[in-house]
Parts: C-alpha cells; structure tokens; sequence
C-alpha cells in the first residue's frame, strides 16, 4: 500500500508541525505512538502530490494550504505502507476548526459512522517524538533540515 501527506507546519517558539489522531473504535484509547501526518491512500494511476492535497481535504475538510510544497520524501512503516510527505506553511489551520470526513465501519454489530481523524493538534519536536507513529517522525527531522536555519 502506497500513501501520501501533508505536513503543515508553522513557527511559533519552535518549529511545529500539525498532527492527526486517527478516528474511530480501534482508536479510541490509544495516544502516545499513534499519531500521524494527515495523509491517504493513492489511487491507482494517481499522481501522489494529487493524492496527498485530495486526503488533507477529504481528512480535514479545510482547502489545501496554498504555498510552496517541500519535498520530504518516503518512509516505510512498520506494517510496510510506504508514505510519502510534503511540508506546506500552514499556520492559518486552527484545530478547533476540523471538519473531517467519515467513513462506514462495522462496530459491534452495527454499522456506524466515524470521523477519518478525530482530532488534530500543533506539536513541536519533542511532542511529535512521544505522539507520533515512530516511521513518521523522520518527516519532521527532513523539514527541519530544509527550513531551519
């Protein structure tokens, strides 16, 4: 499986970078290590910058952050999904603004509807270490690279 993201960033005291929490039933108790970078499946035949601006919108409901994409490149995760990133300047997202998309799942029994990410929230590097899926973090590592002085 083949995914791509965004991962908006922003300067307040420190370079931080937006995080999502993922939504649903299988979720729901897990922190720490679970976090991710807003991202989705690409379809077949799809260009994985398209991919990666169609999931941010899909995911959060807000418009694709307008500016200079960076190129971070590609991380294996552990179940072997391969991500590919691009960090954008994005420090206009407000988390209280989320307005993510559902999708159907059977739980218990029912089949129930549940946000794509529940929640989102700006970290700075030592939060995105302790939060963040572990094969994710080297994304912010590039990003600081590239635009730290």
């Amino acid at each position: 499986m083949f995914s791509a993201g965004l991962v908006p960033f922003r300067f307040s005291l420190d370079l931080e970078i937006l995080i999502a929490h993922p939504g649903g039933p299988l979720w729901t108790r897990k922190d720490a290590g679970s976090w991710s970078i807003v991202k989705g499946r690409i379809e077949d035949d799809e260009d994985a910058r398209v991919a990666a601006g169609r999931e941010f919108g899909e995911e959060t409901g807000w418009p694709v952050p307008d500016g200079h994409w960076i190129e971070l490149g590609e991380v294996t995760q552990r179940s072997g999904k391969r991500v590919v990133a691009w960090g954008v300047d994005a420090p206009q997202l407000e988390p209280a603004t989320l307005d993510p998309g559902h999708f159907e799942m059977r739980w218990r029994g029912k089949m129930r509807s549940y946000p794509e990410i529940d929640r989102v929230r700006w970290v700075n590097r030592s939060e995105a270490q302790l939060l963040m899926l572990p094969a994710q973090f080297p994304f912010f590592d590039r990003l600081a690279e590239q635009i730290e002085p």
